[in-house]
């Protein structure tokens, strides 16, 4: 029978018969990923598919996330630094695309959301365990975290080992002592289950660092590269509290939080201070032949 006009043949090599090999969607586990939506608002409320996707969606991005960070603080413990700036690249990215998604809750009006916020009863997003494993692995080291995951001994398992591992950064620093910087030595050998504290040791080196960057580059490379991912975090948290502020004003968060105010003070935390505090310590380059009286 011949071709109606309009329509398109197979290019030649594409698998006619799919029922001999894997497929696109048994390889994604397609069924299962598109059939995890249920929605419990009663009667259905149309919003409520945007909600779940939305938080499905982070949660597989958070999972990358876990992924490259972890190998990366595992590439810099052997000294591969290279491959790291790699991986910390590609969560870069990742952290561009968790902040634009934003961007699409944003479209839920406060009066559909509050169509079936009742229906997620204590579900919130501070329960995430993948969120608190990504602040852990970034060096946000907080024990009574893992209260909040009491009830799920394998997540609570998982978030105690992150907890009392070197974070990113104490596998930054060592590996900077290991290249013959003067890193403190309380920075070294302490208790990894608590949160890093700025030290003025590892500022006034890190000023050596970037007041001769091109004498230190693979160092100075590494660093600003932590500072973009502070960066991306702070942003990615600036968007969160103003589209849970758009969406629900002072409310209080479904999981007990204050809501906005407790976003708003997370603003505040850091996870690298001394990549902050050395941006004061630089000096200024004097225009070539200018001298003071």
């Amino acid at each position: 029978m011949p071709r109606h006009p309009t329509e398109r043949a197979l290019e030649e090599g594409i698998e006619r018969d799919f029922t001999r090999n894997l497929s696109y969607g048994e390889y994604l586990d397609l069924a299962r990923v598109l059939s995890a939506q249920h929605p419990r608002s009663v009667p259905p409320r149309h919003d409520e598919m945007l909600f779940i996707i939305q938080h499905q969606t982070s949660e597989l991005w958070l999972k990358l996330m876990m992924h490259e960070l972890r190998s990366a603080r595992d590439l810099i413990r052997e000294d591969q630094p290279k491959p790291a700036l790699k991986r910390l690249a590609r969560v870069k990215h990742i952290q561009t695309i968790l902040t634009e998604q934003w961007t699409v809750l944003a479209t839920l009006t406060p009066s559909e959301y509050a169509q079936f916020r009742s229906f997620l009863a204590t579900g919130s997003g501070f329960q995430s365990w993948q969120y608190r494993s990504v602040e852990f692995l970034l060096g946000n080291k907080n024990a009574e975290m893992l209260r909040v995951f009491e009830h799920d001994p394998a997540v609570r398992a998982e978030l105690s080992t992150l907890l009392h591992e070197p974070s990113l950064y104490d596998e930054v620093l060592a590996w900077l002592s290991r290249q013959g910087y003067p890193v403190p030595a309380e920075l070294l050998d302490r208790d990894w289950s608590l949160p890093h504290q700025e030290n003025e040791g590892l500022v006034e080196l890190l000023g050596t660092v970037y007041a001769a960057p091109q004498q230190h580059w693979g160092v100075y490379e590494l660093c600003e590269e932590l500072v973009d991912l502070e960066d991306n975090f702070q942003f990615w948290r600036f968007r969160h509290l103003k589209t849970v502020e758009r969406i629900i004003g002072s409310k209080r968060g479904t999981g007990g939080s204050s809501g906005v105010p407790f976003l708003r003070r997370a603003l505040d935390l850091t996870f690298f201070p001394e990549l902050y505090a050395v941006r004061s310590r630089i000096q200024d380059v004097e225009p070539e032949g200018y001298h003071h009286d």
